[in-house]
């Protein structure tokens, strides 16, 4: 493993400041934030009324540490692929600027402290299922899934759509069937989600050899998964409404926001273009904190 250490450069010597945002890169915040709000929401709908202040804050940072561990891990392991897609070359490891070794330490660090500081704050169910996603991103996804097949995304997605039970074991100490909505969502929306990057960087991936959907299947193949994964996914969120864990408040918002999910992956589908996968990449983002947003306000109103 050290033989392929020394490929990526040594950085010359630069201000803790500048240091700590590299680090800070290496949790890839931007991810994380979407992720909390999926835990916290979640929270709010498996104990509305007896979910205290500190429980949920401990459960952000244990959340923040365990998701920063799978990304700092992650910046490791992908450091070459990273330094050859224009995308990503200029992340701290693959541009040399944190040593490999220090970025793995560094990640194993934050998951350890991740698991420590649920058991103790929330539980020891909470801190499993945040070391499962953690493992399952790093080993199932990253290592195993990511380089060998175009179903990637697919199955790896479920490590991402850990949060929400994380969120739902650490404010009721257990998980119900009800649990599993939240969870499935997600599960659902980040094969659209995921594929709509992929058709923007799909050079990048076919340079570095992963085979991601546009790839090995083509963008038009792509397209039409998108379409039909993004009504499935539409169709899914109305089920939670039916068997009377959400309200009408929420069956209204999931038929609003599933309407505009579904008409950006048409009009990718039907007029494709750079524009319309980035709308729907981005759109994608928004409709997901939408949904978990009206999930909790169903719960309080």
């Amino acid at each position: 493993m050290e033989g392929h250490v020394s490929a990526a450069p040594v950085a010359s010597p630069r201000g803790l400041g500048e240091l700590a945002r590299d680090y800070v890169a290496l949790t890839k915040p931007r991810i994380i934030g979407l992720l909390l709000l999926t835990t916290v929401t979640t929270m709010f709908v498996a104990a509305p009324s007896g979910l205290s202040l500190a429980t949920v804050l401990a459960t952000i940072l244990g959340g923040y540490l365990a998701a920063g561990s799978a990304g700092a891990i992650n910046h490791y392991i992908e450091r070459e692929r990273d330094a050859r897609m224009d995308r990503t070359c200029d992340r701290p490891i693959a541009s040399g600027r944190i040593e490999p070794r220090h970025g793995l330490i560094f990640g194993v660090s934050l998951g350890v402290l991740a698991v420590l500081e649920l058991t103790l704050t929330t539980n020891a169910l909470a801190a499993g299922l945040a070391l499962a996603g953690l493992l399952g991103y790093v080993f199932v996804y990253t290592l195993w899934l990511k380089p060998r097949t175009p179903q990637n995304i697919v199955i790896g997605g479920a490590a991402g759509a850990i949060p929400p039970l994380v969120g739902w074991a650490a404010a009721t100490g257990s998980l119900s069937a009800d649990a599993l909505y939240p969870f499935a969502i997600v599960f659902l929306w980040t094969p659209p989600h995921f594929w709509a990057l992929a058709l923007l960087v799909s050079d990048d991936y076919a340079r570095v050899g992963v085979p991601m959907l546009p790839v090995v299947r083509g963008e038009a193949t792509t397209r039409r998964l998108i379409l039909v994964y993004s009504v499935g996914l539409v169709a899914f969120t109305t089920l939670p409404y039916f068997t009377g864990l959400f309200g009408a408040f929420y069956l209204g918002a999931a038929l609003a926001l599933g309407a505009g999910f579904i008409g950006l992956a048409a009009w990718l589908a039907l007029r494709p273009s750079r524009r319309a996968a980035l709308a729907l990449h981005l759109g994608s983002l928004a409709y997901l904190a939408l949904l978990f947003v009206a999930m909790a306000a169903d719960k309080a109103v």
